[in-house]
C-alpha cells in the first residue's frame, strides 16, 4: 500500500469517528406534589443536568445540602434541604447555584423529575 492510500484511509477512518452521536434528551421536570417543610429553590433542568438556585448569605455550597432520591414508578421524586445553615453576614438575600450532574443524581436521559422543594422565581 502506497503512503497516498495509507494517509485517505486514515482520514476516512477519522471522518466517520468524529460524527457526533444523537444526543439524549435531558430529564423532563414534572409538576407534581411539593412539600412545604423544605426550602424553596429554583431549578433549571440542561442537557448535563440539574442547577438549583438556592438563598444564601454568602457561604452556602453544594456540600451543605442533602439530596433525597426515591423512585415513583415512570419518575424520580427529588428533594433538597439543607445540612447546615449559612450564618455568613455576606449577603443578606443573595443567591447560590448549585450544579448537579444526572449521573451523580442517579437520574436517567429522558426521566421524569418531581422536585419536591417548593419552587421561587430567583
Amino acid at each position: 500500500m502506497n503512503r497516498r492510500m495509507f494517509v485517505l484511509s486514515a482520514l476516512a477512518a477519522t471522518g466517520c469517528a468524529t460524527v457526533p452521536a444523537e444526543a439524549p434528551a435531558p430529564p423532563v421536570l414534572a409538576p407534581g406534589e411539593t412539600l412545604p417543610e423544605l426550602e424553596a429553590v429554583s431549578a433549571v433542568v440542561g442537557r448535563e443536568g440539574l442547577r438549583l438556585t438556592v438563598a444564601s448569605n454568602g457561604c452556602t455550597g453544594k456540600a451543605d445540602w442533602a439530596v433525597w432520591r426515591e423512585p415513583r414508578g415512570e419518575a424520580v421524586a427529588l428533594a433538597f434541604a439543607r445540612r447546615r445553615l449559612d450564618l455568613c453576614r455576606g449577603l443578606p438575600g443573595g443567591t447560590a447555584e448549585l450544579a448537579y450532574s444526572w449521573p451523580e443524581l442517579g437520574i436517567a436521559p429522558g426521566a421524569r423529575i418531581v422536585l419536591l422543594n417548593p419552587s421561587h422565581e430567583p
